[in-house]
C-alpha cells in the first residue's frame, strides 16, 4: 500500500518562554525537516529538488490572530534564508498575507521594494485582488494578485489551530487568506468549500510545500488566541501532501485535547470534514493508515 510521508521535527527550548522564539533552533528544525522530507543530505539539496533558481516563491503566512498566535518573523525568515542558501534570489521571495495591517500586527516590517525579501499584504498598492473572479466548482472568488501573478511557487506556512467550524485550521485553510470572500466558504463547516478553494488553479498549480507551525498549538477555542487552551508543543510539521499534513495536524490537536480532558472534535460535533472532501478530489491522503509519520528532535 502506497503511503505518504509527513515529517515532525521537535525543537526543545525553541519557545522556552512566552513571547520568545529561538531563531537558531527554528533554522535547524526547518533544515532537518526539509532534508527528511525530501530524503536529501542537506536542506540546500532539498530546496533544489523543490524549486528552480528562477522561481518566485511566496511564503503564505497567517497573521490573523496577531502576535500571540501567528507565523512570526522568527519562524518565516529562517525559511526564507534557507531558500536563498538553496539557490533562490532573495528579491524573488515574498512573505505575505491578506492585509498590511495583519502582517505588521504579526511583527513584520513591510518591504515592498523587492531588493530583499518582500513582505506585504494583498491590500498593498503593488498587489490587490484580480478584477475577475476565478470560477471553479462552487468557488467564485477574486484571488490575490500575489498568488496569481507575482509568484510561481507557493509555500503554506500556517499556525496549527483548532477551529470552531472546520475543526482544524492548518495549511489548506491558510489559503482562505488568498481570496477576497473567505466568509462565503465557512457555511457547512467549511466543507467542501475549503477543499474546492485549494483545488482552484491559482492554488493547486503553485502549491509546493506545507509547513505547520506547531510551536504553540491552539487546541481549543480557536482560531483566535486563548492562552488558556494553547500549549507550547515545540514542533514543525512538513509535507508535500497538503491533506496528509493537515490530517497529522488533526492528530496533534486531538492528542492535546485528550491530554487536557476535552472531548474529541468528533464528539464536539466538528471533525474536519474537509479532509475527506479533499481526498475525494484527489488532493492528497487523509487516512491515517496511508500516512507515515517521521519524527526527529534537534
Amino acid at each position: 500500500m502506497a503511503v505518504t510521508n509527513v515529517v515532525i521535527v521537535k525543537g526543545s527550548g525553541v519557545r522556552s518562554r512566552p513571547g520568545h522564539t529561538d531563531e537558531g533552533i527554528v533554522a535547524r528544525m526547518i533544515g532537518r525537516g526539509l532534508s527528511l522530507m525530501m530524503g536529501t543530505g542537506s536542506p540546500e539539496e532539498a530546496i533544489r529538488a523543490l524549486f528552480v533558481s528562477t522561481d518566485r516563491v511566496g511564503i503564505k503566512i497567517n497573521g490573523i490572530a496577531g502576535r500571540e498566535l501567528t507565523t512570526p518573523p522568527e519562524v518565516a525568515f529562517p525559511l526564507a534564508r534557507l531558500l536563498v542558501q538553496g539557490g533562490l534570489e532573495a528579491r524573488r521571495i515574498m512573505i505575505w498575507d491578506r492585509t498590511n495591517r495583519e502582517v505588521k500586527s504579526a511583527g513584520y516590517r513591510l518591504n515592498l521594494d523587492g531588493t530583499e525579501f518582500q513582505v506585504l499584504g494583498t491590500d498593498a498598492a503593488v498587489a490587490g485582488y484580480g478584477r475577475d473572479p476565478v470560477i471553479h466548482r462552487n468557488v467564485g472568488s477574486r484571488f490575490s494578485a500575489i498568488q496569481t501573478d507575482r509568484i510561481d511557487a507557493s509555500i503554506s506556512f500556517a499556525v496549527l489551530k483548532d477551529h470552531g467550524l472546520a475543526g482544524v485550521t492548518g495549511g489548506m485553510k491558510n489559503y482562505f487568506g488568498a481570496i477576497h470572500n473567505p466568509n462565503k466558504y465557512h457555511d457547512t463547516k467549511c466543507d467542501p468549500g475549503l477543499a474546492e478553494v485549494f483545488e482552484a488553479p491559482p492554488i493547486k498549480t503553485k502549491h509546493r510545500l506545507t509547513i505547520l507551525d506547531a510551536l504553540t498549538v491552539q487546541y481549543h477555542r480557536g482560531p483566535s488566541s486563548h492562552p488558556k487552551w494553547a500549549e507550547r508543543a515545540e514542533r514543525l510539521v512538513f509535507g508535500l501532501d497538503p491533506v496528509a499534513v493537515d490530517a497529522v495536524g488533526w492528530m496533534l490537536i486531538e492528542g492535546l485535547r485528550k491530554k487536557h480532558g476535552l472531548p474529541s472534535l468528533e464528539e464536539d460535533g466538528r471533525p474536519p470534514l474537509y479532509l475527506h472532501s479533499a481526498e475525494t478530489l484527489g488532493l492528497g491522503t487523509a487516512r491515517s493508515e496511508k500516512i507515515r509519520i517521521i519524527e526527529e528532535e534537534v
